[in-house]
C-alpha cells in the first residue's frame, strides 16, 4: 500500500524538476506502483506551489529592488507600465502557454511578481496551466509505455518490459523538448499563442458571433433582415455584398477618387491591351494597382510595374478586374461616415489611421528571418510569408526597406490605429459634401490615400480609393490598444445605425432586397475562388 509520504515526495520533487518527476511518476503509475489519479494531484499540486512561489520571488525582489534608484525609474517609468499594461492584457495567455514553451516559465513568473499581477489572477491562470500540462505529462508517460509494451511484447508481463518501454517514451518527450527549445520553432509557437491572446487576430467567424446575435435582434426590432439593405439606395443590395468597386467610383465626385478603369472578363492579351490603352490615354505610368473588382478583404491585390506583370495577373484573375495608377501615399485612412435620412448634414463616426508594414534590412538576415524576428508581423507571418515567397531568402541591405503590403487591410498585414485625431471638422465638411454627391448614399466606409498630414486634415489632399456600403466596419476598433467591450460597443452602434437608416428609407419606399437573393450573393461571393497575388 502506498504512504502518503511517496505523494509527498512526488510534489516535493517537482521543486527541483517538474517534467523528470512527472516521468517517474508516469514510470511508478505503469508499473502499478501508484494510483494515475493522485499521482496527477500531488504533481499538480507541487507545479503550482513551484509556480506561485516563483511569483513571490519577484514580488518580493520588485519591492525590495525598488529602492534602488535605477531599478525604480526602469520599474515605474513608461517601459516597466508598458509591460504591466500587457501582462494585464495578455497574462491569461502568457501563463497558461508558458507551460509548453520550455525556458519561458521562470522569467514570466518572477516577472509577472515583480510587475505586481495580482496574486489571485497570477494563482488562478497557473492553476490551469498545471491542470492542462500535469495530466499530459504523467498520464503520457504511463500510458505511451503501456500500450507500447502490449502491442510490441504481447504477453510479456515481465518487470523490465515496462521501464523500458518507459524510458523510451521518456526519450521521445525529451526530443520533443529539445526540438521545442529552437529558437525558431519557440518563436513560431509564441506567434501562434500570441495570436490568439490578441482579439484583433481572433478567427471572423469567433469574433462575429456577438455581432450576429446583435443584428438578429435588429432585424427582428426593424422588420426583417432585409431592412439593412435600404441604408444605402444607392448601392445595389445597400452595399451588403458583391458589390462592384468600379460601379461605386463612377458615382462620386471625380476630382476626389483615384482614377480606374474597369476590366471585363475575357482573354488576357485582349484585357491587357484594355488597360495599356487606358494608361496611354489617361496618361497614367507604371506602377499601377490591380484588384478584383468585387474585393475579399484585401485579396488578390497587385502592383504591376509592366504590361507583362499585368498579362500574368489577368491570366490568373477570370473575374472582372479593377486598374487604377498607384498612389504611393505614403498614408492611407479609412473614414466611416453616416447621414441619417432627410438630415441636411452626416458625420463622421470614426477614422482609421493605416500604418503600412515595413521590415527594414541589417545586411545579414532574410526576408523571412526579418518577417519573423518582428514582435508583430510574426502574428501574421503566414499571409507575408505566401504574398513574398519568390524572394524569402533575400537578404536586404542594412537600411534597406520593403513594404510588405500595398492594400490598407487589417487582414493583410496592416495596422490599424484609432485616427480620432485626424477627424477635424473641415475633413467632416468635406466628407459630408462628396458623400451627399451620391444619391441614395447614408452609411459607410471611405478608404482614402493621402500625401499630406496637415492638408488631409484640412479636406484638401484627399485620393478615394474605394468606397464601401452597409457592411463596411469601423475599422478603428483593430487599434491594439482598444479593448474587445469598446470594440463591441462600436459595432453595436454601428449596426443600429445601418438598421435605423434602413427603416427610415424603407418608410420613403426604398427597395429591399429578398432574402433568397442575399443568401444567393452571399453564397456566390463564397463559392468565389481566392487567388493571392505574390508580392511585386
Amino acid at each position: 500500500m502506498t504512504t502518503p509520504l511517496v505523494y509527498l515526495a512526488l510534489a516535493v520533487g517537482t521543486f527541483a524538476s517538474e517534467d523528470l518527476t512527472c516521468l517517474a511518476a508516469g514510470t511508478l503509475v505503469q508499473q502499478g506502483a501508484l494510483d494515475a489519479v493522485p499521482a496527477v494531484l500531488w504533481c499538480t499540486l507541487g507545479i503550482f506551489v513551484g509556480d506561485v512561489g516563483l511569483w513571490g520571488v519577484g514580488r518580493i525582489w520588485g519591492a525590495a529592488a525598488r529602492q534602488w534608484g535605477w531599478v525604480a525609474r526602469h520599474l515605474d517609468g513608461d517601459s516597466g507600465r508598458d509591460a504591466g499594461r500587457w501582462l494585464a492584457r495578455h497574462g491569461a495567455s502568457a501563463i497558461v502557454g508558458s507551460r509548453f514553451l520550455p525556458g519561458t516559465r521562470l522569467p514570466l513568473y518572477v516577472s509577472a511578481g515583480v510587475l505586481r499581477m495580482p496574486a489571485g489572477v497570477f494563482a488562478w491562470w497557473a492553476l490551469v496551466g498545471a491542470l492542462v500540462w500535469t495530466p499530459v505529462l504523467v498520464l503520457g508517460a504511463a500510458g505511451v509505455g503501456a500500450q507500447a509494451t502490449a502491442r510490441v511484447l504481447p504477453g510479456a508481463r515481465q518487470m523490465w518490459a515496462a521501464p523500458l518501454v518507459t524510458v523510451a517514451s521518456a526519450l521521445l518527450l525529451m526530443n520533443l523538448g529539445r526540438t521545442l527549445a529552437s529558437a525558431s520553432v519557440r518563436v513560431r509557437l509564441a506567434a501562434r499563442f500570441a495570436r490568439w491572446s490578441r482579439w484583433e487576430f481572433w478567427p471572423m467567424w469567433l469574433f462575429y458571433a456577438p455581432v450576429a446575435l446583435w443584428v438578429g435582434l435588429l432585424a427582428l426590432r426593424h422588420r426583417g433582415l432585409s431592412t439593412m439593405t435600404a441604408s444605402n439606395p444607392g448601392m445595389p443590395d445597400g452595399g451588403t455584398v458583391g458589390e462592384s468597386k468600379a460601379d461605386i467610383l463612377a458615382r462620386l465626385p471625380a476630382q476626389w477618387i483615384i482614377p480606374f478603369v474597369s476590366v471585363a472578363p475575357g482573354a488576357a492579351a485582349d484585357r491587357r491591351r484594355v488597360v495599356v490603352d487606358e494608361m496611354r490615354r489617361a496618361g497614367w505610368n507604371f506602377p499601377i494597382v490591380l484588384k478584383p473588382d468585387v474585393g475579399q478583404r484585401g485579396v488578390g491585390v497587385r502592383l504591376a510595374r509592366t504590361a507583362a506583370d499585368v498579362e500574368g495577373y489577368l491570366a490568373e484573375h477570370h473575374a472582372r478586374v479593377l486598374a487604377q495608377p498607384y498612389h504611393e501615399g505614403p498614408w492611407e485612412a479609412g473614414v466611416f461616415y453616416y447621414r441619417m435620412p432627410g438630415a441636411p448634414h452626416g458625420r463622421i463616426l470614426s477614422v482609421t489611421d493605416k500604418h503600412f508594414p515595413v521590415v527594414v534590412g541589417d545586411g545579414r538576415s532574410t526576408i523571412e528571418q526579418l518577417i519573423w524576428a518582428h514582435p508583430r508581423y510574426r502574428m501574421q507571418a503566414g499571409t507575408f510569408l505566401r504574398r513574398h515567397r519568390t524572394r524569402l531568402h533575400q537578404v536586404l541591405a542594412a537600411g534597406e526597406s520593403l513594404q510588405l503590403t500595398i492594400a490598407g487591410n487589417h487582414a493583410q498585414g496592416t495596422l490599424f490605429r484609432d485616427g480620432r485625431h485626424l477627424a477635424t471638422p473641415a475633413l467632416s465638411r468635406r466628407i459630408d459634401e462628396i458623400a451627399r454627391a451620391y444619391p441614395g448614399f447614408f452609411i459607410g466606409r471611405f478608404d482614402i490615400r493621402y500625401r499630406d498630414v496637415e492638408a488631409f486634415k484640412a479636406g484638401r489632399d484627399l485620393a478615394i480609393v474605394e468606397l464601401n456600403g452597409a457592411t463596411a466596419e469601423s475599422t478603428n476598433i483593430y487599434d491594439p490598444d482598444t479593448l474587445l467591450l469598446d470594440a463591441y460597443r462600436q459595432l453595436f452602434h454601428q449596426w443600429s445605425l445601418v438598421f435605423a437608416i434602413g427603416a427610415v428609407n424603407r418608410k420613403r419606399g426604398a427597395p429591399l432586397s429578398s432574402l433568397p437573393r442575399l443568401a444567393a450573393l452571399m453564397r456566390a461571393h463564397l463559392a468565389a475562388p481566392i487567388v493571392f497575388a505574390t508580392s511585386d
